[in-house]
């Protein structure tokens, strides 16, 4: 799934245009008035079906809430910015390598957040908000991969001493 159009030479010349902007910002800003706490409730999802993924995090989960809000809320405000999406969520994803996270990470990260976006959105929940989060976050991931695979893939300095 590519956040970009087809043909594009580059994933960063252009602007993302496959994505239902308007979907997913009115969803956010619903459940976001309705949940402030809507990142407690993905970890508490993620946790309970992968409890395995638990020992990755600190003991108070109180900063990481935080940052997962607002790197929601970053991706979101840049939904336009094609260059800023793959640069700063290639960055993250080559981040997280250092964390132990895997490519099948991603999928059970996906399931929790959509079941916990869906959850608070109750009836508001239809099949273009979950379509939209859907594509977004293949797209998310997607780019996330990618830079954890340049990272695996790059020859350590070591090696070329």
């Amino acid at each position: 799934m590519s956040l970009f159009p087809l043909g594009s030479s580059r994933s960063e010349d252009r602007a993302p245009s496959s994505l239902d902007t308007d979907a997913l910002r009115e969803s956010f800003t619903l459940v976001a008035e309705r949940a402030p706490d809507l990142t407690g409730r993905f970890y508490a999802i993620l946790f309970a079906r992968r409890p395995e993924v638990r020992a990755m995090f600190a003991p108070s989960m109180r900063r990481q809430e935080e940052m997962l809000t607002r790197a929601l809320a970053a991706v979101l405000e840049h939904l336009e910015d094609g260059p800023w999406l793959a640069g700063t969520l290639r960055a993250l994803g080559a981040k997280h390598v250092a964390y132990g996270v895997t490519d099948e990470m991603y999928d059970w990260v996906g399931a929790a957040l959509l079941e916990a976006l869906a959850d608070v959105a109750g009836a508001d929940w239809t099949p273009r908000v979950a379509k939209a989060w859907t594509d977004a976050y293949g797209a998310i991931s997607g780019l996330m991969m990618e830079g954890a695979r340049a990272v695996e893939t790059a020859p350590s300095s070591s090696a070329a001493e």
